[in-house]
């Protein structure tokens, strides 16, 4: 990560969290100080403060509502934002929630951030509704860029079905976000894996830019495999 602050955004269940989770982690091992603000307050499901235990494991910082608040499914935004914002020892992880909605909530932070230049991340899973089609991932960069009152500096394939993922379904993913960012001009800067198809995506990985995650959030009914 380059930037001092690097955001998470796309449409709703294209993998922003997992992503910004393990950014978090991998950030954490070259630089003493790293932040993850969950700053998604639409999607009641999918939280980083969810594993709060686990950033504290890693000394991480979690800003995220504290107390009762942290499980509302209230629009509730931390002001512990700005103390991280402005101390040049922190690199920053932002979760935004999802569309236009959830980037409104990154808007009111951009007279703190506009000369930082943030870098701002649009994650594609292609199988989701709307954003499986050039036209409509195009339109949601749009509205969420509107929203946010940034520009989306790249585009990351996170192409997926959960565990049932194939490398078929990564290279249908990745075609479609190739025609995004023929078509919008925003550089494709890698595609993510799941760390348990490694095996399986070795011949994928030595032609294109991949970076492996591995899976920390779980739905009430899913287990741990």
């Amino acid at each position: 990560m380059k930037n001092k602050i690097t955001i998470l955004t796309g449409h709703f269940g294209s993998g922003k969290t997992e992503i910004a989770i393990n950014l978090a982690f991998q950030e954490r091992m070259v630089h003493s100080k790293v932040a993850i603000n969950d700053l998604d307050i639409i999607n009641p499901y999918y939280r980083s403060r969810d594993i709060e235990n686990e950033f504290i494991k890693h000394d991480i910082e979690l800003i995220a509502p504290k107390g009762h608040l942290a499980m509302a499914d209230l629009p509730i935004v931390s002001g512990e934002i700005y103390r991280v914002l402005h101390d040049p020892s922190y690199r920053i992880i932002i979760d935004a929630g999802g569309d236009k909605d959830g980037a409104t909530a990154l808007g009111q932070y951009y007279n703190e951030w506009k000369h930082m230049k943030p870098e701002m991340l649009f994650v594609l899973n292609g199988n989701r509704p709307y954003v499986s089609t050039v036209e409509g991932a195009m339109e949601t960069i749009e509205r969420i860029e509107e929203a946010a009152r940034l520009k989306v500096t790249g585009i990351i394939n996170n192409t997926n079905i959960g565990t049932e993922t194939t490398v078929e379904e990564i290279e249908k993913g990745l075609l479609l976000a190739e025609k995004i960012s023929r078509n919008t001009s925003i550089p494709l800067v890698y595609s993510t894996i799941s760390d348990q198809l490694k095996n399986e995506t070795v011949e994928f990985a030595k032609v294109n830019p991949v970076v492996y995650i591995q899976r920390y959030m779980r739905l009430p009914w899913e287990t741990f495999i």
